[in-house]
């Protein structure tokens, strides 16, 4: 019998090496064999139909996207991240991620997939608060938004300014003291903010108050609500929760798929982007999640992890190889946009970590 690589297969299926070897450990190709640390697989042998297409992906289902631009977001490592999805095992019907933050690998994963259970959390409670007002009002926060964006576009930009000032104000004066009464008006002003501040960041001091400047745009979109209303559907099955990473444990089990996307450890000394919220994610926090994701691998799940690769700037950095030497870690090709210095942008490794 004549034989084929994993990479030879690959291009003649039109699908990516991973997923060739996803296909040969799951037993989906007969007579495919492992030698040495290769597969090898019978030059006849046809590509597998896609169970993940057959089972789970929806016909005609809406596009959706994330609702905020967000510091880390995922979008650009879709196609990397997408090769993990193990939704054509019939075994892994839930998804999980702990650190949601935008929701680019949430929404492509409901754009693709009919799961049934979807579990999301953060520990920043004005971002849980949007997710679960668009969810449960949508109409409500279209409306709000229209009528900020009605208002915004046709200013100069000196009034722009102080309009978006005032915003800013109104939207500290309601996370600091505001009660369940104010949420609606809480999430609309947060995705007004977003749209219109510097570089679309989400960024608190350490009180806890949004402090980003006013951004440049020209003609920004406040109110995209066709993209609500398709969010909004696609969120009706998802249970919202603000809370610590830990409280997922609850619902992770053996048919779970858990993406963990925490905020990620400075590659550099001057690189301390980790307030998101007033709680700052340090090295000990980054161990004691490594800690969890042992416990939740003890469960039978299957998870990836991202985070910044140190060895972008240290060659002797192996935090994250120590922390996480019982895993297959990967190195992708990543872009960094936020930085305030121009030299310290552009293409870097971000690292992908998975239990399988």
């Amino acid at each position: 019998m004549e034989f084929m690589s994993a990479r030879e297969a690959a291009d003649k299926w039109g699908i990516s090496q991973r997923r060739v070897a996803v296909l040969c450990a799951g037993k989906r190709i007969r007579n495919a064999a492992m030698v040495g640390n290769m597969w090898i697989i019978p030059a006849t042998a046809q590509k597998p139909v896609d169970a993940r297409s057959i089972r789970y992906t929806k016909r005609n289902t809406k596009k959706v996207k994330p609702f905020l631009k967000w510091a880390g977001g995922k979008g650009q490592l879709l196609s990397e991240l997408e090769a993990y999805y193990p939704f054509g095992d019939k075994k892994i019907t839930k998804y999980a991620e702990p650190f949601v933050g935008g929701g680019a690998v949430l929404f492509d994963i409901l754009s693709k997939y009919d799961l049934e259970e979807v579990y999301i959390s953060d520990i920043n409670a004005e971002l849980m608060n949007t997710y679960r007002v668009i969810r449960d009002g949508v109409d409500g926060i279209i409306a709000m938004l229209a009528a900020m964006q009605d208002k915004f576009l046709p200013m100069d930009t000196e009034h722009r300014k102080a309009y978006y000032l005032t915003k800013r104000a109104q939207f500290n004066d309601l996370k600091v003291g505001g009660s369940e009464g104010v949420n609606l008006e809480k999430a609309a002003i947060m995705i007004f903010l977003n749209k219109t501040c510097f570089n679309g960041l989400y960024r608190v001091n350490q009180k806890g108050l949004f402090n980003v400047p006013v951004g440049s745009y020209k003609n920004p979109l406040i109110c995209d609500e066709e993209n609500l209303r398709a969010v909004s559907e696609k969120l009706q099955k998802v249970t919202v929760v603000c809370g610590d990473y830990r409280q997922s444990a609850a619902f992770i089990d053996d048919s779970t798929f858990v993406y963990f996307d925490p905020p990620y450890r400075p590659i550099t000394d001057t690189a301390h982007f980790t307030a998101y919220t007033e709680t700052l994610f340090r090295d000990e926090e980054q161990i004691e999640l490594a800690k969890f994701v042992d416990d939740m691998h003890g469960k039978g799940a299957k998870i990836v992890i991202s985070n910044s690769d140190p060895k972008n700037f240290n060659a002797e950095d192996d935090f994250f190889d120590n922390i996480y030497a019982s895993y297959r870690i990967k190195r992708v090709d990543a872009n960094r946009m936020i930085s305030c210095k121009s030299e310290a942008r552009g293409k870097i490794k971000e690292l992908l970590i998975s239990n399988f």
